[in-house]
């Protein structure tokens, strides 16, 4: 019987649980003819206990093996030639880069030139191709669903194909397993920066299952990310009946007013019954003025995300030094740079035992709860799915309590819009770290709708949006869990 965190937690004074810790040396023994069978490569990483073990368990299994791809393979798998990239402040060429491959739903932050001597044309990914990071972080993939159709992503992604179309999902599901992860990080390579190249896909087993199980596991993983679509297109609604309800003008067509114009720096006065004790420039930037200025003309009201009405608590937790353990044996954690993924939970694993209370009373996470990143990378924005319900989230992230359902969802969507950054982005203080803090984020200003019925269809939209997102992951988990059991470990 599986057992909810917060059981765990009510029972701590009672049961003593045993974290058990990584172990601080790994080692195996390695033959010469494993050597010559590697290429005669001799970094650890290729010969790793758990490369191993992965290996004799698809030798074990049920199915005969193929490969990932290769002549006996199920994919075809390349990548672009590398090419030095011209950016510019914006273009009709936004690229994504590596680190979004998990994000649901990501959006670009970087443009190329035309002028980069590269085909850019032969960046763009099509739909059912599986994209997998292959320099520094490796084996983290996606597909590419409608979402990411045609968009533009960096060369550091393997392309990978499957050769017939009912494997896609099939494939995809093997590298996201603990056993297919294992494989493509042993066949890793570098000294600083680890790279694989497609030819080392041709190297990892992939069992050669019936048409059957493969076709269902494809079907759960299609269905997953047509959620994931659904989901980014309801979210895509709310702000398109939110924008033009407030009368807001694309943000970068919202012109500041600066004291000079002719002036090559900008430059702006305050009053003195303005400063609120803030003598940084950044908090005093003209386009937040200019942005409540059009809203004091088109919103119902406006108050705080500190108001009652709005929010039950605002919190963020203490700072303290994290004892991490082995998977199973304490509680999924993750931090900021993890709030866009679906599934944040194959990283780190915090103690219970070791912060029973603070996990308790500061940091687990609920459903509908918003969270906001408070320092590095000010203002990344999600809204809590089911799945995450008792996870917990790294003390770098705020967590906004809404009042109840009937707000939460479009609170979201204003805090995630681009105007909302802006009067989150404003409170920033610090000179290396970049910060803010909970009583920061209690003084963001929030648009309430004159008309209460496109408020209600907003947060109704944004919060089946959320279910969606829920869908999606069940059916992802039960492919991984297919493919465990039916094809992985399935002993002849």
């Amino acid at each position: 019987m599986v057992r909810s965190n917060d059981a765990i937690i009510q029972d701590l004074s009672i049961v003593e649980i045993q974290d058990i810790p990584e172990e601080d040396l790994s080692w195996s023994t390695v033959s010469l003819s494993e050597v010559i069978e590697r290429d005669c490569r001799l970094e650890a990483s290729v010969y790793n206990i758990e490369g191993k073990h992965a290996r004799e368990v698809l030798k074990k299994n049920r199915w005969k093996n193929k490969t990932v791809s290769g002549e006996n393979g199920l994919a075809t798998v390349y990548h672009r030639p590398r090419f030095k990239r011209i950016f510019v402040e914006k273009s009709d060429f936004p690229i994504y880069q590596p680190s979004q491959v998990n994000e649901i739903y990501p959006k670009p932050y970087l443009y190329i030139s035309e002028m980069t001597e590269t085909d850019i044309e032969s960046l763009r990914v099509t739909k059912n191709q599986i994209l997998m990071t292959c320099s520094g972080t490796i084996g983290n993939c996606t597909l590419v669903s409608r979402t990411l159709n045609g968009c533009i992503l960096s060369h550091d992604l393997l392309r990978i194909k499957a050769k017939d179309g009912h494997d896609t999902g099939y494939i995809y599901t093997f590298l996201k397993t603990k056993t297919g992860r294992t494989l493509v990080n042993t066949n890793n390579y570098g000294a600083v920066v680890e790279h694989i190249e497609p030819a080392h896909l041709a190297n990892i087993p992939i069992p050669d299952a019936p048409i059957a199980i493969r076709k269902e596991i494809d079907c759960l993983i299609i269905k997953s990310f047509e959620l994931r679509d659904e989901s980014n297109d309801l979210i895509d609604e709310a702000h398109k009946l939110m924008i033009p309800e407030l009368k807001l003008p694309p943000i970068e067509k919202i012109r500041p007013i600066y004291y000079d114009k002719t002036a090559e720096f900008k430059n702006y006065t305050v009053k003195l019954s303005r400063l609120n004790n803030r003598l940084d420039s950044s908090y005093h930037i003209p386009i937040v003025d200019s942005i409540m200025g059009i809203l004091k003309e088109t919103a119902g009201e406006i108050t705080t995300l500190g108001d009652n009405r709005i929010s039950k608590e605002i919190m963020l937790p203490g700072r303290f030094k994290r004892v991490y353990v082995i998977e199973g044996q304490g509680v999924v954690f993750f931090g900021g740079k993890q709030l866009h993924e679906l599934d944040p939970s194959n990283n780190k694993y915090l103690s219970l035992t070791h912060h029973a209370s603070r996990i308790k009373k500061e940091l687990t996470i609920k459903e509908n709860f918003i969270l906001v990143t408070r320092s590095g990378t000010i203002g990344r924005i999600t809204i809590v799915p089911k799945h995450w319900e008792n996870w917990i989230a790294s003390e770098h992230i705020i967590r906004i309590v809404p009042l109840d359902k009937s707000i939460a969802g479009y609170v979201y969507c204003w805090l995630s819009s681009d105007y909302g950054y802006e009067l989150i982005k404003r409170f920033t203080y610090g000179s290396v770290v970049d910060e803010i803090d909970d009583t920061h984020m209690s003084q963001v200003q929030i648009p309430l709708l004159k008309n209460k019925t496109i408020q209600e269809k907003i947060n109704t939209l944004v919060l089946t949006a959320n279910q969606k997102r829920y869908e999606a992951y069940i059916l992802e988990q039960k492919a991984i869990m297919s493919m465990n059991d039916a094809v992985i470990f399935a002993e002849a």
